[in-house]
């Protein structure tokens, strides 16, 4: 892996971080709205509402992070289009999430913190694989 010290070190937490991800996508897969600990009937009604192609999304936002992240780590330029599907998947995730439900009136504002996070770190890692193409750090 060629670049500077601090891309390094941040390629390894984009790749801990898109792990993460990956384990929660399975644990909602397995537990469904219990995934997130002991859900409200609020959850669950949610839960049952969510179309397939959420899931399917879901599973395309985290997958494609963690691959991008192994790109960017083995120094290949597959990161960028990987990345982008992701940051992608991840606008549509939340934007239907919070376009087309009532989880904020439901749950608060503070509701929307997480997946505003979750997209700022999509967002930083795919701009860190377009710096890391510009500097020749990834080929």
């Amino acid at each position: 892996m060629r670049g500077p010290w601090w891309f390094r070190l941040a390629t390894i937490a984009f790749l801990l971080w898109a792990l993460m991800g990956v384990f929660a996508c399975i644990q909602q897969f397995r537990l469904g709205a219990e995934a997130m600990g002991p859900a409200s009937d609020y959850d669950r009604a949610l839960f049952a509402r969510l179309p397939i192609w959420y899931m399917a999304d879901y599973a395309v936002a985290t997958g494609t992070a963690l691959l991008g992240a192994l790109a960017l780590l083995a120094g290949s330029v597959l990161a960028i289009p990987l990345l982008t599907i992701s940051l992608v998947a991840v606008m549509i995730q939340f934007g239907w999430m919070f376009a087309m439900t009532d989880i904020i009136a439901a749950k608060g504002i503070w509701t929307i913190y997480f997946p505003l996070l979750i997209t700022a770190i999509a967002a930083v890692a795919l701009r860190l694989a377009h710096l890391a193409r510009r500097r020749r750090w990834i080929a």
